[in-house]
């Protein structure tokens, strides 16, 4: 299982019963997970916020106590912005850490074998930035693709809060099947590739997503915008019952002529009481 577990303004307290309750930097909250079908602890009387789920579906906060709109998170030199959103979620998906740190390694030892080559990163569904924040604080070149403005918007506001905002980053909201088509036309190549596709979705102008039917022609068509010094291609995945060999079997065709490696795995984040781990999706690599 590939563990972030180098945090230190986040921590799992404690998970169980269908919830997990975390701190993050000074403030605590109990969100639902369902992957946590153990019994938790007491819950303490002094977090700050709760997240109900609705009958009917979606939900909202319940707070204990005044919350700021929003507030902040480092991990090492980064930092994130985050705030309760109205489907449980706060901007940051911390256990993708351990991709963050992957990818940055990709990078160092790409320059160090390349020092006069840029690396150039193509991050799709890329959400509010926690990738591409990294892998500019890398010094990596970035096209950031998501269908959402606001997201991408958020995204920009994290670039700026890690001091980044002068790094070589394009923005761009776009349906990313069709983005990676318009790149493969123009004969644009990427040093690395990572997409972090959901369940299902919309694209700006209505496209339609399901990973069980999207997931292997986007990645066939965003292979071939490798260069031949292609460091890494990643793909995450939240879409339950997507087992990581799913990835690996996807990576192994989709690379069948190119050679490299491939390996998949959990991705988990540590759970203070216990000492257990909860996970939190899937993770394919391909290193070149």
């Amino acid at each position: 299982m590939y563990i972030a577990s180098s945090w230190k303004d986040y921590e799992i307290l404690d998970a169980g019963g269908g919830d997990k309750l975390e701190r993050w930097a000074d403030v605590t909250l109990l969100r639902p997970d369902p992957q946590a079908v153990w019994p938790m602890g007491a819950v303490p009387r002094d977090i700050d916020a709760k997240y109900i789920r609705s009958n009917t579906g979606g939900g909202y906060w319940e707070y204990k106590r005044q919350l700021p709109e929003s507030w902040r998170v480092s991990y090492r030199d980064l930092t994130f912005i985050v705030r309760p959103t109205g489907f449980k979620h706060t901007g940051l998906f911390p256990e993708q850490a351990v991709n963050w740190d992957y990818m940055r390694a990709a990078v160092r030892r790409f320059k160090a074998d390349h020092p006069d080559k840029p690396f150039r990163v193509l991050n799709l569904f890329a959400y509010t930035g926690g990738a591409t924040c990294a892998l500019a604080a890398e010094g990596a070149e970035v096209v950031h693709v998501d269908a959402a403005k606001s997201i991408v918007q958020w995204a920009k506001q994290n670039l700026a809060e890690c001091g980044l905002a002068e790094r070589p980053v394009r923005f761009i909201v776009d349906d990313c099947m069709k983005f990676v088509q318009r790149e493969a036309r123009r004969g644009h190549f990427y040093e690395g590739i990572l997409m972090d596709p959901p369940s299902y979705g919309r694209g700006p102008d209505g496209e339609m997503w399901r990973i069980e039917n999207g997931l292997y022609p986007l990645v066939e068509a965003a292979v071939r915008l490798l260069s031949d010094d292609a460091a890494f291609f990643l793909i995450n995945s939240y879409t339950t019952g997507l087992a990581p060999t799913v990835l690996t079997d996807v990576l192994k065709v989709a690379f069948a002529s190119r050679g490299g490696s491939v390996g998949s795995d959990e991705i988990g984040l540590p759970i203070t009481r216990g000492g257990l781990v909860l996970p939190c999706g899937a993770c394919g690599r391909w290193a070149g």
